[in-house]
């Protein structure tokens, strides 16, 4: 389930309920925990939506193919939580690598959890 640096594989997070590949080979871990409210991901993506009941955002879906990508990129970039790293991860599931932020360069996700 984690590698010897104790990160996750991308595919060991949320995938039991996910669409076949084929049709969504995209899909988002989302740190809530770490999300404070800067409401950055909504203003660049239809995605996201932020809640006036807990003050954080929240996804309208998790798993989504080439047409949402984009979008869903730049909110994982410009996310300001986790000291820059960004809380919205966005994770190719075909290759089981983050695509953004990616803030290792090396498409390990890069969770803190």
């Amino acid at each position: 389930m984690s590698d010897d640096d104790g990160i996750q594989r991308a595919s060991d997070v949320g995938s039991s309920d996910a669409p076949p590949i084929e049709e969504k080979p995209y899909k988002l871990i989302f740190e809530a925990n770490k999300c404070f409210g800067a409401g950055k991901c909504a203003e660049v993506s239809d995605n996201w939506e932020m809640s006036i009941a807990s003050g954080i955002a929240k996804p309208n879906t998790y798993f989504f193919d080439e047409d949402d990508l984009e979008h869903n990129v730049r909110a994982a970039e410009i996310c300001p939580a986790k000291k820059d790293e960004g809380c919205i991860h966005v994770v190719d599931r075909r290759t089981d690598e983050e695509i953004a932020p990616d803030p290792h360069g090396d498409g390990t996700l890069s969770v803190d959890w």
